[in-house]
């Protein structure tokens, strides 16, 4: 390494004016092994300058060169990797981390000694090393052939120093008197030396001389000394009264501190003291109304729910760790716990009286109401009980099994009760309906006397017959169910749909009103939802089987307060439903077209209900009902169907208008009244979508059967009728229906005028069919005249045989037989022989166009004009 470090120093650093200082062997971490060579130099120009240089053995010879030199101003860390364990890697961080590993730990721990050196003495900049053993870092190095590159290298460039011009000047003098020296160096170091022994000699003779002044300083030292000893006596006197000043004082500030303790536990003794009185006492005032308040009057109520409530927020009180340990708030706590149990008891007590009082007060006042159609009003029981809310609720917070009791006992009275009134109600309802109608009077109803004289089962087991129809036709006895519309009178439909239209209208502010004092009085809160029967389920739920939630005992238990609600709601008007149902059956029963009127009333009723809450009882309750009486007008609709189908015509008479075209004018003119402004409007559409179609089929099928009246005039007459209907009624869902009717009253028409009209002129027909067949095999027009059967003579004598008086004649018995085709409710005659009179003469004109074409100028023309067919045809429905 020596004779490696002298050629770097001579073929590299010389010529740079550098001085190499240090070398190690390193190659790159972690590459392949190609070894160079890390120095430290410095310049031997002033200032200074300190670099690291890499260098690299030439790849073309045995020389060495310079690759790449860093300022070691720019170096910031010194990474040595383990300052404990040995090992040969290191890094330096200059304008980025350069990655090496040593030939050997010792040349890694002497370059990095090295720099250190330089950083110290050049730099004085603060260069992080980083786990570098101590031993490294200290400024001064043992010398040693080892060191002697890092420290008598750096102390040879430390003593070399410019000598200046007087040095110069004194060494020109000695050399010149020892000009000899130049040629004698023996002799010069001789010279040199004898001048040393002798300036030595006199060095000493000076000391000794100064021996007197050296006794004198001794003496003056020990004088100094005695005086220090005495002073230190009496700073150790000192000591003793300072250290007995110092235990008084360190008694003094102990017993200030235990003070300071004592204060302060006082200060907290009394602040936990104080919060303990404050927050848990109860005023006598407040035990006194908990034990003895009254619980009848406002200002006793008001007292014990002030009392009440100071109670719970002292048993609620946030007691600190270690209050629940004392023995007296252990004491207060079980007075608190004793107090209420005691007060719960009372109000639990008192409030279940006054639950069955409020049974026994309203029972009497049913008589009040058992004539008319209203339901008792609660609102002074509810207004009662509502001065109890808080009182419940702090029930409710502090005792739940109480409180739930005290739901079950008001569930159970006031279900009883409600099942009084509402029978009651509904009963009247029934009375009311049923009375005032003929078919009431028929089974025993008499609507004066206001009483029914069969028992309500009989009531719902009524059925009511009707017979005949417009025509005088007989027809068999049909119950209530699948009765005619056109056999009831209008005003008892009206009546019944103003008693329908009272008992919803009062149900539900019954049920409003009981839900909202549940809900405050029982302190539950509602919350809107989206669950419940909407107006689009109804459909969708029809002819399934709805879940009920009515239970005979105390509601389970419930995932929210509003299920709580509903359930109690249900349990309270549980018999709500099933009395609805009945009703519903019996307005049926009544008269089907009833369920039209039920359908508006109860779909408007639950729209309503349903923008108050979707998941309140009345509108789940309400929306169930819907379905069945979705279901009796779906029913009403397929039994008018059921009866097109079943519907037989005489064959001794004319048919007419049939019976359920006239039906269906009358449904469909009952239903726009009633469906009028409407939220089910669709559902009434689609009933109409069904009845038009099975109305056109029936009457193509009555038609096909008809064997007295021809089958065109059978659907002629019927479709016109349709056809006046719907542009009457004007019903926009059935446009296209209308379109069809008048198409098939049109169609049908043309055919009967056509099929009656036949060929009054037959033998004129005849000849000219002929005459046409000719022309369509290629003969010109006018060239048929030549033709022997076709020849103006025989044209002649067939139209000799149509005097005007013939063809009078045959229009008069044309009109007869029309006339007694046609019904006279439609009144279509006239436009019947208008349009045959419309045939004739265009039949008229087609021969005289043929007589032109085929005979010019042979002056042939009919025996009648069509003035006269106009006058024929004025004069004969004139006189019929």
């Amino acid at each position: 390494m020596t004779a490696i470090k002298h050629a770097l120093q001579r073929d590299i650093f010389t010529p740079n004016d550098e001085r190499l200082l240090s070398i190690v062997n390193v190659c790159k971490a972690g590459k392949k092994k190609r070894n160079c060579f890390l120095c430290a130099t410095v310049t031997t120009e002033r200032p200074v300058q300190v670099n690291v240089v890499k260098v690299k053995k030439s790849d073309k010879g045995d020389f060495y060169k310079r690759q790449t030199a860093w300022a070691l101003r720019d170096l910031a860390v010194v990474d040595a990797k383990d300052a404990v364990k040995e090992s040969p890697e290191f890094d330096l961080h200059f304008d980025k981390v350069y990655k090496w590993v040593a030939s050997s730990t010792v040349e890694k721990n002497t370059f990095i000694s090295c720099i250190w050196k330089l950083n110290q003495r050049y730099l004085r900049k603060k260069i992080d090393f980083i786990n570098v053993s101590s031993q490294l870092l200290e400024e001064s190095v043992p010398s040693g052939e080892n060191q002697s590159v890092a420290g008598g290298d750096e102390e040879a460039v430390d003593e070399y120093q410019e000598l200046n011009a007087r040095e110069e000047q004194d060494i020109e003098i000695m050399m010149e008197g020892c000009e000899y020296a130049i040629a004698n160096a023996e002799a010069f170091a001789e010279k040199l030396s004898r001048e040393l022994q002798v300036l030595d000699g006199a060095n000493i003779q000076s000391i000794m001389a100064s021996e007197k002044q050296v006794n004198i300083l001794m003496k003056l030292l020990d004088e100094a000394l005695k005086e220090v000893d005495q002073i230190e006596l009496k700073l150790s006197s000192y000591e003793e009264m300072l250290q007995s000043v110092k235990e008084q004082m360190d008694q003094i500030s102990e017993s200030n501190h235990l003070i300071h303790l004592s204060n302060t536990n006082n200060v907290k003794l009394l602040s936990e003291i104080e919060f303990l009185v404050n927050h848990m006492d109860l005023a006598k005032g407040h035990i006194k109304a908990l034990q003895e308040g009254d619980l009848t009057s406002s200002r006793g109520i008001e007292a014990c729910t002030n009392a009440a409530d100071a109670l719970l927020q002292c048993m609620n009180v946030a007691l600190r760790p270690g209050h629940d340990m004392l023995h007296a708030v252990k004491q207060q706590q079980q007075r608190f716990s004793d107090l209420r149990e005691q007060f719960a008891r009372r109000l639990a007590s008192h409030l279940n009286s006054v639950f069955v009082q409020q049974g026994h007060d309203q029972s009497s006042t049913l008589a009040q109401h058992s004539a008319e159609l209203t339901l008792p009003n609660h609102h002074p029981f509810h207004r009662d009980l509502l001065r109890y809310a808080k009182l419940m609720e702090w029930l409710k917070n502090t005792d739940y099994g109480k409180y739930e009791g005290l739901t079950k006992n008001y569930m159970d009275y006031l279900s009883r009760l409600y099942e009084r009134e509402i029978k009651d109600f509904f009963e009247v309802a029934k009375i009311k309906m049923t009375g005032t109608t003929r078919e009431g009077k028929k089974f025993g109803l008499h609507g004066s006397s206001g009483k029914l004289t069969g028992s309500t089962s009989s009531l719902n087991k009524l059925s009511v017959q009707s017979s005949g129809n417009r025509r005088s036709q007989s027809s068999s006895l049909l119950d209530m169910g699948n009765m005619s519309a056109s056999d009831l009178d209008v005003a008892d439909r009206t009546k019944f749909d103003k008693i329908f239209e009272q008992v919803l209208s009062e149900l539900e502010p019954l049920c409003l009103a009981e839900q909202d004092f549940i809900s405050k009085f029982f302190k539950l809160q509602q919350h809107q939802s989206t669950s419940g029967t909407t107006m689009n389920e109804v459909e969708e739920m029809d002819g399934v089987a709805l879940s009920r939630s009515h239970t005979a005992g105390v509601p389970q238990t419930v995932s929210s307060e509003k299920d709580m609600i509903r359930q109690m709601m249900t349990k309270i008007f549980r018999c709500i439903e099933p009395e609805l149902n009945n009703l519903i059956a019996l307005g049926d029963k009544i008269d089907s077209f009833n369920s039209l009127y039920m359908l508006v009333k109860m779909s408007h009723h639950v729209w309503t209900a349903q923008n108050v809450d979707p998941a309140s009882f009345l509108s789940t309750t309400l929306g169930n009902v819907l379905v069945t009486v979705k279901r009796n007008f779906d029913k009403c609709i397929s039994n008018q169907m059921k009866q097109m189908d079943e519907v037989k015509i005489s064959k001794k008479s004319k048919v007419g208008i049939l019976p359920f075209v006239a039906e269906f004018e009358e449904f469909a003119a009952l239903a726009e009244s009633i469906f009028k402004n409407a939220e089910r409007r669709g559902d009434l559409d689609k009933a109409y979508i069904k009845l038009i179609r099975a109305v056109f089929d029936s009457v193509e099928k009555v038609a096909n059967e008809s064997q007295k009246t021809p089958r065109d005039v059978v659907m002629m007459e019927n479709f016109h009728h349709i056809f006046a209907t719907l542009s009457r009624l004007k019903i926009s869902c059935l446009e296209a229906e209308k379109k069809e009717a008048k198409q098939k009253y049109t169609d049908h028409l043309q055919s009967y005028v056509i099929y009656s009209l036949g060929q009054p002129l037959e033998k004129l027909n005849h000849f000219f069919e002929g005459v046409e067949a000719r022309v369509a095999q290629g003969i010109r027009e006018e060239e048929v005249s030549y033709q022997l059967a076709f020849n103006k003579q025989e044209l002649r004598k067939v139209i000799k045989e149509y005097p005007g008086k013939e063809v009078k004649k045959g229009l008069d018995n044309l009109y007869k037989k029309v006339d007694k085709h046609l019904c006279e409710e439609e009144n279509l005659l006239q436009v019947v022989w208008h349009s045959m009179q419309d045939e004739f003469i265009r039949q008229y004109k087609h021969f005289e166009g043929l007589i032109a074409r085929c005979y010019p100028g042979s002056g042939i023309t009919m025996e009648f004009t069509i003035q006269d067919i106009l006058d024929y045809c004025s004069s004969i429905a004139q006189s019929h």
